[in-house]
C-alpha cells in the first residue's frame, strides 16, 4: 500500500494532468455533437471488428457441422436429380431407375489407397447404418466403387482403380455397353472394354453408368473419351477414359441401396435351379 501511495505522491503532476484531460475531452464530446459523432464511430469501428473477429471463431468452430448440412442438402439435391424423368423423350414403363432419399447414405472416406493394383477404400459407415455388400458408392462428380465388406461401423469399397473392378458402363448418347475395367497405371483414366466397332466415338464424349447394373442406376457420370483403339484379339474398342473424379482425393460419398437387386438375384437363381 505504502508503494501505492509513494507512486501517486511522484507522479501527482502527471495524474492530475490526464484527469483534467479526460474531464475536458468528456465535456467537449457532451456539449458539440460533432466530436460526440466521431466518437460513436470510433466505438462502432473497435467494437464491430471484435465482434467480426469472434464471428469468425465461431464460424470456424461450426464449420463441421456446417459441412455435415451441406452434405446431406447435397445428397437430397441428388436424390431428386436422379429421380428426374428425361423430358425429351418418353420413358417406357419401369425403365427408370429413381434413388429416393431414404436410399442413400452419407458417408465419408477415412482411408484411400491408390497406389496399388488392387485399391480399396475404407468408409465411417458399415452394417449399423444400413451398408451391405455391393452396394454402389459415388459422388458429386462420379461413381467412386462398390461396397466390398462392411463391419458394424466401417466398410471398404472395391475402388474402381482395382484390376479386378468391373462395372458395366456405356457411351451417354447411345445404347453401346462395354465393361469399365483399370489396367493398373494411371489413377486418372480406367479403359472401357468390349465396345462395339459400330459405336460412334469421339474424343470428349461422356461415358456414364449402363442399364445392365443392378449397382448403380443407369447415367450416373464416369468421366470422358480421352483415346480409341481396337483390341486385336477381341477386333472390339477400347477406350480410355478420363475420370471426372481425383481418386486421390476423396472426401464425403453417397452410398447408394438397390432397391431391384435382391429381387433379380432372387429371380437368377431361380433361373439357374430350374
Amino acid at each position: 500500500m505504502q508503494q501505492i501511495f509513494n507512486f501517486i505522491l511522484r507522479n501527482s503532476n502527471r495524474l492530475l494532468f490526464l484527469l483534467l484531460l479526460g474531464i475536458s475531452l468528456s465535456l467537449t464530446i457532451q456539449s458539440h455533437s460533432y466530436h460526440r459523432s466521431k466518437m460513436i464511430s470510433s466505438a462502432n469501428f473497435l467494437s464491430g471488428g471484435v465482434y467480426e473477429r469472434i464471428n469468425r471463431v465461431n464460424e470456424y468452430l461450426n464449420l463441421r457441422t456446417q459441412n455435415d448440412e451441406l452434405v446431406l442438402e447435397n445428397a437430397r439435391l441428388k436424390s431428386l436429380l436422379f429421380n428426374k424423368e428425361d423430358t425429351t423423350k418418353l420413358p417406357l414403363a419401369d425403365s427408370i431407375k429413381g434413388v429416393k432419399p431414404a436410399d442413400i447414405i452419407v458417408s465419408k472416406v477415412i482411408h484411400n489407397s491408390y497406389s496399388t493394383h488392387e485399391n480399396f477404400i475404407t468408409l465411417n459407415s458399415g452394417s449399423n447404418d444400413g451398408v451391405k455388400p455391393d452396394m454402389g458408392v459415388i459422388n458429386s462428380l462420379g461413381i467412386i466403387g462398390i461396397i466390398d465388406d462392411t463391419s458394424p461401423r466401417y466398410s471398404t469399397v472395391v475402388s474402381i482403380l482395382n484390376m479386378k473392378s468391373q462395372i458395366n458402363a456405356k457411351l451417354k448418347k447411345s445404347n453401346h455397353f462395354g465393361s469399365l475395367t483399370w489396367d493398373g497405371k494411371s489413377t486418372g483414366f480406367v479403359q472401357l472394354r468390349d465396345v462395339p466397332r459400330l459405336a460412334s466415338v469421339r474424343k470428349g464424349d461422356t461415358i456414364v453408368t449402363g442399364g445392365q447394373s443392378v449397382i448403380f442406376p443407369e447415367g450416373i457420370n464416369i468421366g470422358t473419351v480421352d483415346v480409341v483403339y481396337v483390341e486385336e484379339k477381341t477386333s472390339f474398342y477400347v477406350i480410355k477414359v478420363k475420370l471426372f473424379n481425383d481418386m486421390t482425393n476423396l472426401g464425403h460419398v453417397y452410398i447408394i441401396k438397390s432397391k431391384d437387386r435382391e429381387e433379380l438375384i432372387n429371380l437368377e437363381n431361380k433361373e439357374k435351379n430350374e
